[in-house]
This record gives C-alpha cells, structure tokens and sequence, in this order.
C-alpha cells in the first residue's frame, strides 16, 4: 500500500510481516529475564511519545515492530516475566499464541452453530476433553466465557431469575421482593460487580462468616441466614463458593455448602478461576471434594494453564435454566433445517464470539495433561518452599498458610504503612514483582508462583530479594 492509497489487501506483505513477528515475539521473550517486571514510568509516559492527532495520510506498517520497541515495550509490565509473582498468572505459552493467531487469521464469528459449525464443535470437543482431564463427572456441560467475571455474572442472573421464576427480565424488578445471594467475604469482587449489575443490589449480597484455616464459608450460619431472611420476606436466591480465593486461595468446603443450597432450593456456583486448573492434578482434587454439587463452576484456564488470555471454562450441570434465562431469539438468528446444533451465544451475555476453542486444542495437543501437571506442580513445590524458606527466618512470618502455589506473609510487628512501604521498595526494585493483600485486618504480602517461564531459581532470586528489602 503506498502512501494515500485506500486500504487494499496485500497478502505478500501480510506473509512478510507475519514472519518478522513472530522472529520479534520471540526475541521479546528470550529478553524478559533481562528486565524489570514492572515498567518504572510516571502516568503519562507512554502517551507522550506518540504523535498527539490522527493521521490523514497511511505510512504501511513497515518499521511499526521498531516504535513497539521503542514506544510500548519499556511501558509494558511484562505478565509472562518469569518473575512476575503477583496478582494471578495469565499464561499465554507458544502454542496458544499461535492459536490466537490462527483465531485471528481464519476471523470466525462464531456465535450460532450455522456462522461457524467447526468453531461451535471444536468447542463443545474441548469443553468435554478439559471436563474429563478436571476429574468432573458426566453431565457437565462447558461454554467458553471470555473471563470468569463473564460466567459469575451469567450464573447470579440465573439465581435471579429462578428465584422470580422467570419475570425478571421480563416484568423488571420494580415491586419484586429483594432477592439474596450468599457467600463469604473471601470471594472476589467480580461477584459484588455480577450483583450490581444483575440488579439485586449490593445490600442482597449476604456476607456469611468464615471458620478454619481455609477460611471456609460456615455451613451452619449460612442455613441460619437463609432462614432468616424469608422470614423476614426476602426470597433468597443463590450461593456462591469459592475454591482458591485471590487473596488469600480460601476455599469452602463445598460438600456441606453445597448440600445447604440444594436442600434449601438455592442455585449453587462455585468460583474456581486460578485453583480449578490445578484439579487436573488428582492430588489437588481435595480442595474441591463436592463440586460434582454444584450447578455451575467456573475456572480460568488462562490463569494456569498456558492458554492465551481471554478463554474461561464456564461448566453447568443443566444448561436450561441459563440458555432461558440468556436466549433470544429474532428470525436472523434462527437455524433452519438442522437439528442437534448448539448456539453458544445463547449461553453467554455476549451475542459476539472468538474462536477460542482453538487454544485450549493447540495447547492441549503440545503438552498433554502430563506435561502441563508437570509445570503446575513444579510450582506448588517451589511456593511452598520458599513459605518455609520466609518461616525460618526472624524476620517474617507466614499469616495465612500456602494454598496450592499462593500464601501470604508479612514483616513481624511491621505496621500496614512500613507493609506498603516494602511492596514498594520490592516492586521499585524491579528484580520481582509482588503484590500486598489484606487478611485479618492487617497488609500482607500476597506471593504466587504461576508463570510458565518461571524456573526453581526465579523462586530461590525472589526469597533473595525479599530478605534484602526487609533489611
């Protein structure tokens, strides 16, 4: 394309360019160990070096791999570093790159059966194979959400709806008796988001005490609360558990909760996004002994399982009561002539579709669940490791205990302020990267190993580092 022309589709340098990519993209992450984790930038910076209107006139895109260089790369906190410890992993391995890639490339939409055939199949195949590898039984049926925000949402709009048998989306929720959900304050944000947005108010969303050194959900409490509330005339709608939370990898013992909600009629889901990739693993599986209870679950197998950000597995025991809950139906979107076809749009809030199973199989075919147990186990080794490594030392002490690859820990008598001041010395650092929680009402360090690229050493550098900042 030259300067000025239209847009015109120019495959030979779409090959070229392809190829010089993919050489640059390799080279970016052969160079991370080199870096910091976290860009050291003041807001702002990045911003400043591009031209600050549109261009009138196109340039091509030769020479755009050198201004990533130059422009966006030293602003980038680098998610696949090998040290990056904080927050939760979003893994994005070769193979799933590549299938991006191809997803990009082959442009689906997949969002009916009949606007992509092969991307709804492939879907449906490996939602089954990843059911299988998790351990779960039969019967399960998988969507691919985009995140697990996406399927937390999808499963309190059920809760609702079921609970107002079925006239909230069509009579509004004017006049209706306040609806409540239940879970405990372990449980991520994306469920007071799910609420809000849901309609049922931030004040329905019941917070039920937790017990033990998993900081599980009280069973106990959490029948009382129900019956309280309908005696009260409150209609009392859903329950959701967490296995592996954020901050601390709390987990609810989901045998005895999940018997609270089916005894009590209650729409059960079960919020597994980092943890659930680790029940590929059997030894793992304890953690969430009941899920086969729950009516819908939800993990992130771009969290930890090197599948490319944005693909979440999205499970439920009946698919009706979503698909009622989420279909819709105009003519244009209607298959004609065919029977026994899914419509994944209709399990999701999104009409809009990728084609995402393309990941799962790509990184399925490479590693195979041995290969991808290995990673993860490797890196429940190594946290655990350095837990004991921090416990040794006067300095520090464990405040909640590892779960899977995540713990957290803190400096002994430090206050919340001196706790703030250290994640910042360590992040400034750039060595590491961290990120601090609150438990028990005081600042934590969270630390998590989950990057696929992380190796022993890596894990054995941060304990370094952590112990030269405390000082």
């Amino acid at each position: 394309m030259t300067t000025g022309d239209s847009p015109r589709l120019d495959w030979d340098q779409f090959a070229r360019m392809g190829a010089e990519i993919a050489e640059w993209g390799a080279r970016y992450h052969r160079s991370l160990p080199d870096r910091p984790v976290r860009a050291p930038l003041e807001p702002g910076a990045v911003r400043a070096r591009f031209p600050q209107t549109v261009p009138e006139r196109g340039t091509g895109i030769d020479g755009i791999l050198a201004e990533i260089d130059d422009k966006i790369v030293p602003g980038l906190t680098h998610w696949q570093h090998p040290r990056f410890f904080a927050y939760f992993p979003a893994n994005a391995t070769p193979p799933s790159m590549l299938a991006d890639f191809v997803a990009s490339i082959l442009a689906q939409q997949c969002m009916l059966w009949q606007t992509s055939p092969a991307g709804t199949e492939v879907e449906t195949l490996m939602m089954d194979w990843l059911r299988q590898g998790l351990g779960l039984p039969e019967g399960f049926h998988g969507v691919i959400q985009d995140s697990a925000s996406s399927a937390t949402l999808a499963a309190v709009l059920v809760m609702r709806e079921r609970a107002l048998a079925w006239a909230g989306n069509r009579a509004g929720l004017a006049g209706q008796p306040q609806v409540r959900v239940y879970a405990s304050d372990e449980v991520h944000t994306s469920v007071d988001r799910a609420i809000w947005v849901a309609g049922i108010g931030a004040d329905n969303l019941v917070r039920i005490p937790t017990q033990g050194p998993l900081r599980a959900m009280n069973p106990a409490a959490l029948r009382a609360q129900i019956a309280a509330d309908r005696a009260a005339g409150m209609i009392p709608a859903g329950v959701v558990a967490c296995v592996g939370g954020t901050g601390t990898g709390a987990c609810d013992d989901l045998t005895e909760v999940l018997a609270v909600a089916r005894d009590e009629g209650l729409y059960s889901h079960v919020d597994a996004a980092w943890a659930g990739a680790a029940m590929i693993c059997p030894e793992f599986r304890p953690l969430w002994a009941g899920i086969e209870g729950a009516d819908s679950l939800v993990l992130n197998p771009h969290k930890w399982m090197g599948v490319q950000f944005d693909f979440s597995a999205h499970y439920l025991r009946d698919p009706e009561p979503l698909v009622k809950t989420l279909a819709i139906q105009p003519e244009y979107l209607k298959t004609h002539g065919k029977d026994g076809f899914i419509n994944y749009s209709e399990w999701s809030v999104p009409l809009g579709r990728r084609f995402r199973a393309l990941k799962l199989w790509f990184v399925l075919r490479a590693y195979g669940l041995e290969g991808l147990r290995a990673v993860l186990r490797d890196h429940v080794r190594w946290s655990q490791s350095l837990a004991e490594d921090l416990r040794a030392d006067p300095r520090f002490e464990i405040v909640t205990e590892p779960v899977l690859s995540l713990f957290t820990f803190a400096l002994k008598g430090a206050e919340d302020a001196a706790m703030i001041d250290f994640v910042t010395r360590v992040n400034d650092d750039g060595r590491i990267y961290v990120t601090q929680g609150k438990t028990r009402g005081r600042i934590v360090v969270r630390f998590q190993v989950g990057s696929f690229a992380c190796t022993e050493e890596d894990v054995r550098l941060a304990g370094a580092v952590l112990k030269e900042m405390a000082g």
